[in-house]
C-alpha cells in the first residue's frame, strides 16, 4: 500500500488508515505480513502536517517502481496546493495505470478527480467539501452521505476518521469479514458505522442569507418550532399567499418550506440530545414532532441512526428517567 502525502496534509488521513493496516497485519494469522506500506511525497523530504508534526517519507514518488497494490492519497489543508503541485496529479494517474485499486481519504478526491480517476464515477469527499467538489468537477457523480464509496477499483472516503472506515472495508475485502472485525474490536470502532456523513455536518438552509420578511421568518421559526409551522400559517406570518410564499421561500433559501422546517426541528433535537439528559418524549414535544416515533423517522431518515444511537454517540450527559 502506497500512501501519497503532501504539506500540510491531514495527520489522521494518513495514521488512521496506517493504524488498521498495521493492526491487520499483527492480527493476521498467515504466515507471511499482508501489507506492507511505503509513505510517499514529490520530493521524498520530511513533510510537516497540518497539525505540525513533522512526518519522514519513505521515498519520491518518481523513484517507486513496480506494480501497486492500492494507492491511497490523502487529503486536508494543503490539497488546494498540491493541485497545483508540478509533476504530482500526473503522477497519481500514471500511478494509477499500474495500481489494482486507487482510494482516498477526505479532499484527497480532488487529486483523484484532477487525474481523471473519478470521470464517470460515484465518489464522496468530507461533507464541507461535496458541493464544492460538485461544481469543480461536474463530471464526478459526487454522493453527500456515504462513509465511503467504491466504485470499481477507485474508493473514495469522507473526512479524516472515515479514511479508518474505508481501510476496514479494505481489510475485510483482503482478509474477510472475521478479521476485520478483530481490528474493529482492537481499536474500539464500527466494523461499519451506522449513518452517514449526514450525522457529523449542519447543511442548513438556515445558514444562507434572507432578506425582507423572509430573514424576520428565519429568526422567528426556531423559537417556535412546537407550534403549528404549516405552509399556511408561515405565508401568513409574511402577509404572503402560501403559493407566492412557497415560491419566494424555494428561490431565497434553496429548500420547500416542509424541508426546512424539519432540517430546523432535526437540529434542534440533535442539540438537546447532545446537550441535556431530557427524555425523548420531551425532546419530542420541544422540537415540534409531537410523537417519539414520529421523531424517530425524521431521525432515521435525515441521519441515518436513531434518536438513541445518535445521543450514546455524541452525548456525554447521561439522559434523564
Amino acid at each position: 500500500m502506497v500512501f501519497v502525502v503532501f504539506p500540510d496534509f491531514q495527520i489522521l488521513d494518513l495514521t488512521g488508515p496506517l493504524e488498521v493496516v498495521a493492526q491487520a497485519t499483527r492480527l493476521s494469522p498467515a504466515t507471511s505480513p499482508p501489507y506492507r506500506t511505503e509513505v510517499v511525497s514529490l520530493d521524498g523530504d520530511p513533510l510537516r502536517a497540518s497539525c505540525g508534526l513533522e512526518v519522514a517519507t519513505d521515498r519520491a514518488v518518481g523513484s517507486l517502481r513496480g506494480p501497486i497494490d492500492t494507492l491511497v492519497v490523502v487529503g486536508g489543508r494543503g490539497t488546494a496546493a498540491a493541485l497545483g503541485a508540478s509533476g504530482l496529479v500526473s503522477w497519481i494517474g500514471r500511478a494509477s495505470r499500474r495500481s489494482s485499486r486507487v482510494a482516498s481519504v477526505c479532499s484527497g478526491a480532488y487529486l483523484l478527480a484532477a487525474a481523471g480517476l473519478l470521470e464517470g464515477r460515484r465518489a464522496t469527499t468530507h461533507w464541507r467539501e461535496c458541493e464544492r467538489m460538485a461544481r469543480t468537477f461536474p463530471q464526478v457523480h459526487v454522493e453527500r452521505d456515504p462513509i465511503f464509496v467504491r466504485d470499481g477499483n477507485v474508493w473514495t472516503s469522507a473526512g479524516v476518521t472515515a479514511g479508518m472506515d474505508l481501510m476496514l472495508a479494505l481489510v475485510e475485502a483482503d482478509l474477510g469479514a472475521d478479521l476485520a472485525r478483530a481490528v474493529a474490536r482492537e481499536l474500539v470502532m464500527f466494523v461499519q458505522r451506522p449513518g452517514g456523513q449526514a450525522q457529523f455536518s449542519a447543511q442548513l438552509a438556515a445558514q444562507r442569507p434572507a432578506a425582507g420578511a423572509l430573514q424576520a421568518l428565519e429568526s422567528w421559526i426556531p423559537d417556535h418550532l412546537d407550534e403549528d409551522l404549516a405552509v399556511a400559517t408561515l405565508a401568513r406570518r409574511c402577509a404572503m399567499s402560501p403559493r407566492h410564499f412557497a415560491r419566494a421561500f424555494r428561490a431565497e433559501l434553496g429548500v420547500t418550506p416542509g424541508s426546512y422546517v424539519l432540517t430546523m426541528r432535526v437540529e434542534a433535537a440533535r442539540r438537546m440530545l447532545e446537550t441535556s439528559g431530557r427524555g425523548l418524549t420531551d425532546i419530542a414535544s420541544r422540537c415540534g414532532f409531537g410523537t417519539i416515533e414520529t421523531l424517530h423517522r425524521a431521525f432515521k431518515r435525515s441521519l441515518g441512526v436513531t434518536p438513541g444511537q445518535y445521543r450514546d454517540r455524541f452525548s456525554p450527559v447521561r439522559r434523564s428517567a
